[in-house]
């Protein structure tokens, strides 16, 4: 599942920067902030403040597709990151690298306001151990997602610019081990950046999205979760979902899906309760947000449980994440389903439109 979600999130990369005339830039940014200490279980873990690096390489979209004028030509790259949270005798330090996109708010030829959001994966030197280091009870494996997003400014001077802007970054293995609260820091950088190459705003525009049609698809999901006590170990997920998606302009698609999903994982939930694969399984009816980028797709939504016989979690659970469609129907799903603020596992998933006709 980890070589899935390198290949998955590399592909917005690949994506953007396979175009025949690209804008190339170099950002380097330092980064100040402080742990956030969401629980009181975890009041104890910040010492001092969290520092951290960035080096990002950037493509400026040019108008060779069609989404790219939509957004008013944002930002796209990826970025290496290495920090701390500021307590390294229990959390030690932190690397990673992220895919990114800048959506801008304003832009002129000397300004631009924007906000940014970017997923990749990150590597903690370490983690919770019982007798080793206990005091952790944030984070239980090396290997997490990593998630940012903020809002920046750029100033312009010449091919030069400052930028500004505060931001959070995650890192959370999303259940996959316990215990997960997940590390969350909020930075102030002050950074510079570099315009290596300019090229002039291409008039070829493509655009892959069927507008006034509603798509009907299907789409089979593996994961994992462990639930406390600790030490049962990772057990599997099994799901799947029917889904019917429509785009009503290029910034905005919606969706409704039926999802299905079975937890074995609940098999460990009040054991004293016998339990058989059908009581496992959950039903529910999920409608979100599509934010389309050709291929590339954001998502955000809610969904309710229309049968959970044990209830472990809420009557209401989440979903953020991305997708990626290719020419001939089939698409990567990687989503992660919460229940509010909590994690429940990602959807680590691959699908089929049976009424995509290429464009």
């Amino acid at each position: 599942m980890k070589f899935y979600f390198i290949v998955f999130i590399l592909l917005p990369c690949f994506n953007c920067f396979s175009q025949d005339s690209l804008n190339w830039g170099v950002e380097v940014k330092p980064k100040f902030g402080f742990l956030l200490a969401k629980r009181g279980e975890v009041g104890h873990l910040p010492q001092s403040h969290a520092v951290g690096g960035e080096v990002s390489f950037v493509n400026y979209t040019n108008g060779k597709k069609k989404w790219h004028s939509t957004y008013n030509y944002p930002t796209i790259g990826a970025t290496f990151f290495i920090g701390s949270p500021g307590n390294r005798e229990v959390l030690g330090s932190f690397i990673g690298s992220y895919a990114f996109i800048d959506f801008p708010f304003y832009k002129s030829s000397r300004y631009e306001l924007f906000w940014k959001v970017g997923t990749g994966l990150g590597y903690g030197s370490k983690v919770y151990d019982p007798i080793l280091n206990p005091k952790n009870s944030v984070i239980s494996t090396h290997v997490n997602a990593l998630v940012c997003f903020g809002l920046f400014q750029r100033f312009f001077i010449g091919k030069s610019y400052l930028q500004v802007g505060l931001d959070l970054t995650h890192f959370s293995n999303a259940a996959n081990k316990v215990p997960n609260i997940g590390i969350n820091m909020p930075f102030l950088s002050l950074g510079y950046g570099y315009k290596m190459v300019s090229t002039n705003r291409s008039t070829m525009m493509k655009n892959t999205l069927l507008y006034r049609k509603i798509l009907w698809g299907l789409t089979a999901i593996y994961s994992g979760k462990e639930i406390f006590p600790t030490g049962k170990g990772r057990l599997p997920i099994y799901a799947a979902n029917a889904s019917a998606r429509y785009y009503f302009k290029p910034k905005l698609g919606a969706e409704v899906s039926l999802d299905i999903v079975s937890k074995q994982s609940s098999l460990i939930y009040k054991p004293d309760i016998e339990k058989t694969q059908m009581d496992l399984i959950q039903v529910g009816l999920y409608t979100g947000y599509i934010l389309p980028l050709d291929r590339f797709h954001l998502l955000i939504g809610m969904g309710m449980n229309l049968r959970d016989k044990f209830q472990p979690e809420s009557f209401l659970y989440h979903k953020v994440g991305m997708r990626y469609y290719f020419s001939n129907g089939i698409h990567l799903n990687y989503v992660l389903r919460s229940n509010w603020a909590k994690a429940d596992f990602f959807e680590c998933g691959l699908g089929y439109t049976f009424n995509f006709k290429k464009k």
